[in-house]
């Protein structure tokens, strides 16, 4: 389906609009952020890379607030390492970060032809199957640094995406990101909305974009194994999959930090859901690990992972784990 044939706007999805309120002086110091970063996503990448892995050292010796709390992610996830070990895969999570995220406007300020040159996709004959057999499809994507990546390049290559988040406090930076995210099409539901817009928009033919890996408090999740931990998972996928009639399709998406390519990996929809809450969160949880294992530099292990435990003790509160 070409975008330009269907209409996007739902008026239950988020559609933040442009309000001359963001022109007010307490965003002036956010519209300066952006006008810098607009330039400086042009420049090269390995220009980008010694600013960012000079500062990325700076913090990493202080070891406090989000980077304490991925340490202590990796520690409980790959205690087998040493502490050498995990501090390198930290340091090299955080420079591809930094050098993602620096070029990342670039996908806006570029064609999609730019984009898709940019882009190695491995696996679409699995989406383009499901398609030519009119099935529908659920991508299941963790959160790695390029997360938004396959969303956009999917959109620009005409297939209607349909994704939730949360938006954003600041209220320019959520409008940009609204734009940038929606830019070649598709739609987007504010979580507090609840699941079932997101649930329709599969059931109209949209890819769904579903995020497996946040930790949603133990009202809503089931613990299960995590690597060598375990986690408070949502239990929801294999029904999921059957209220909309879809296919469970993993995705991961990286930045090749010696290339400067995005990377998208789309893996067979996944056969072994059974509907129990249990089961279906390790199989989940399965996804994850067997993306981001071989490449944990992409993995964004500063997000709170693992807030919530069986014994209610959280992890970053302990000086015992992380002083």
């Amino acid at each position: 389906m070409n975008n330009k044939e269907r209409n996007d706007f739902d008026p239950k999805a988020y559609n933040p609009e442009f309000q001359w309120s963001f022109l007010a002086p307490k965003y002036w110091g956010t519209w300066l952020v952006v006008f810098l970063a607009l330039p400086f996503a042009l420049t090269p990448r390995k220009f980008r890379e010694v600013i960012v892995t000079k500062i990325v050292k700076s913090q990493m010796k202080k070891g406090r607030g989000a980077i304490r709390r991925a340490l202590i992610n990796l520690l409980l996830c790959f205690p087998d390492k040493t502490e050498q070990e995990r501090f390198e895969i930290l340091q090299r999570n955080l420079i591809t970060a930094g050098v993602f995220l620096t070029g990342f406007a670039a996908v806006s300020l570029r064609s999609k032809h730019w984009l898709s040159e940019k882009t190695v996709v491995t696996g679409l004959e699995h989406l383009e199957l499901l398609q030519k057999n009119n099935q529908r499809a659920i991508l299941l994507v963790p959160h790695s640094w390029a997360i938004d990546i396959p969303a956009i390049l999917l959109a620009s290559k005409g297939l209607p995406v349909s994704a939730m988040a949360n938006s954003q406090k600041n209220l320019v930076f959520d409008w940009l990101m609204h734009k940038q995210r929606v830019q070649y099409g598709g739609r987007v539901y504010d979580r507090s909305g609840g699941i079932k817009p997101f649930i329709k928009s599969v059931k109209d033919g949209y890819l769904g974009y579903y995020l497996p890996d946040q930790d949603h408090g133990p009202e809503q999740s089931v613990f299960a194994d995590f690597f060598a931990t375990e986690k408070a998972t949502l239990p929801a996928l294999g029904k999921l999959a059957k209220v909309s009639r879809a296919k469970i399709v993993p995705v991961f998406a990286s930045y090749n930090l010696e290339t400067g390519q995005y990377e998208v990996d789309i893996s067979p929809p996944i056969d072994d859901l059974s509907g129990h809450d249990e089961s279906d969160a390790r199989v989940m949880n399965q996804v994850v690990e067997t993306f981001v294992e071989p490449r944990p530099e992409q993995y964004m292990w500063i997000l709170k992972l693992l807030k919530t435990q069986r014994d209610g003790n959280e992890p970053y509160l302990r000086s015992d784990l992380y002083p």
